[in-house]
């Protein structure tokens, strides 16, 4: 009879473990993406650890609570579509990476809680029998892992933030904020820095799609903040703003464009300016052209750095120009991989475009980028991807990672027809276009062709010789004085 009572009490665990598994894939498709999500997850570990424990009498139940658990979870999101859940890929470091921060990061939050929650259940179920405490190796097990589960949750809850302004005395000034702001219904994160809120503001927009800049942005242009009311946020699918991605049908490039219509719009109140400047970075610069044609009221000048111009054109172009290089240096381990990617536009998203992009070093060498741009990398201490900024949470760190897996590949299928060369020969604001000569050729060609075609009040294309795609950042101070001294004065108004 306790045979059978104990079977039934297992059974209802593994019950309530598969009934959690399931609400959750219901209310979280993707995992926990923000700092609530991820504290739900781990009290439900708890919980579920406990009931376990307690209907076990054995902290082994973890094991088919967590099975039972993870099996559910699967089961009810099977038509999640999005790279980071239902595209296992361990055969390049991103598909580890996808794997590590969706299921790897989920699995830590409900199982380190689990283990402590079955032992604090089965430590209960002895009291109340009267049964003598276990070894005493037992107790430090269970005290080690819930110091290691508080260590996670303190991680967990500890908030972002972006360091102060400095002035030249070395004390705080202007503003330096972290912020949110709704666009389209959603929230989105919004970074401000400037030494002087009375500057005239700028709007950069990050790479991508799917790139979170604000912590490499905020340390790579910490220059302009002298000048600028420095203004990012994260698109619609991007770092902090991951959540916003969901549902993927509406993340469009037409959504795109408004977000970046409210945002503008947004800090044009905020800081009382008739006109703002934007700024776009390769991705970012698809999505400043189509919001200057779409609201130029809203912008004093435009400035493009990695301009893109057609993406489809030039993925082509750099993928016949590995392949050129392949055959020249006799690298047949390159051209094989290009073999088995096969021409653009590529159908294997975004493994075949990281597959690629690692090998454009090739067609950069020799160039080196610029000096400063490598001071200023360095002395901000951030990795290639700025997961390491104050500016993200732990959870955000993750996010950063699946929005620029998961928004890549809901979004790089949407600008394959764009083509400013057909679309975009006219812009109603000035145009600065910044130009690196060590750009790759599959890009510049196409910029240069744009901009003779183009038409707008005023165009600039200043090039610099020491820059390749990421001209703002790696000629940072040179961009300062070009704002500072031309950009500024001759459109302000002021």
């Amino acid at each position: 009879m306790a045979q059978a009572g104990s079977g039934v009490r297992i059974a209802l665990a593994l019950v309530t473990a598969a009934v959690a598994g399931a609400v959750t894939a219901a209310a979280l498709p993707v995992g926990p993406v923000t700092t609530v999500h991820a504290l739900a997850v781990m009290a439900i570990g708890l919980l579920l650890g406990a009931i376990g424990g307690w209907a076990g009498r054995s902290a082994w139940m973890v094991v088919p609570l967590f099975l039972a658990y993870g099996i559910a979870l699967e089961i009810v999101r099977l038509d999640v579509s999005v790279p980071t859940i239902d595209d296992v890929r361990l055969d390049s470091i991103y598909g580890v990476l996808a794997l590590a921060v969706s299921r790897g990061l989920h699995a830590i939050l409900l199982l380190l809680p689990m283990l402590v929650g079955a032992r604090v259940g089965v430590a209960l179920v002895r009291r109340r029998a009267g049964t003598p405490p276990g070894p005493r190796r037992g107790l430090v097990l269970t005290s080690v892992l819930g110091v290691l589960t508080l260590v996670l949750a303190v991680l967990v809850v500890r908030p972002a933030s972006t360091p102060a302004v400095f002035g030249p005395d070395g004390q705080p000034v202007g503003v330096a904020a972290l912020e949110t702001v709704s666009l389209g219904g959603d929230d989105h994160a919004l970074m401000i820095r400037a030494v002087d809120p009375d500057k005239p503001v700028l709007l950069y927009l990050s790479g991508g799609p799917g790139q979170s800049d604000m912590a490499l942005a905020r340390a790579l242009s910490e220059p302009w903040v002298d000048d600028v009311v420095f203004a990012t946020y994260d698109q619609r699918g991007n770092g902090k703003s991951y959540g916003a991605l969901f549902p993927t049908d509406e993340t469009t490039l037409e959504r795109a464009v408004a977000d970046t219509v409210e945002v503008a719009e947004h800090l044009r109140d905020r800081f009382d300016e008739d006109r703002i400047y934007l700024m776009g970075e390769s991705w970012g610069t698809i999505l400043g052209v189509r919001t200057v044609q779409q609201r130029p009221d809203l912008f004093a000048a435009y400035l493009g750095s990695g301009q893109m111009v057609n993406v489809r054109e030039t993925d082509r172009r750099i993928y016949r120009d590995l392949q050129e290089y392949a055959t020249r240096t006799g690298d047949t381990d390159l051209a094989a991989t290009l073999q088995e990617i096969g021409e653009p536009p590529y159908a294997d998203i975004p493994w075949a475009n990281a597959q690629v992009l690692a090998a454009y070093d090739y067609l950069y060498d020799p160039y080196e980028p610029a000096a400063g741009y490598r001071a200023r990398g360095e002395a901000s201490g951030l990795d290639g991807f700025g997961i390491l900024g104050t500016e993200y949470s732990l959870m955000d760190k993750a996010n950063v990672l699946r929005g620029l897996i998961d928004t890549f590949a809901v979004m790089y299928p949407q600008i394959q027809d764009v083509d400013f060369r057909r679309d975009a020969t006219r812009l109603e604001v000035p145009v600065y276009i910044l130009d690196g000569a060590a750009e790759l050729d599959g890009r510049r060609e196409l910029v240069l062709e744009w901009f003779t075609l183009l038409d707008a009040p005023e165009k600039r294309l200043i090039t610099f010789d020491d820059a390749a795609h990421a001209v703002a950042f790696e000629q940072a101070d040179a961009v300062e004085q070009l704002l500072r001294d031309d950009v500024i004065p001759r459109t302000s108004g002021r």
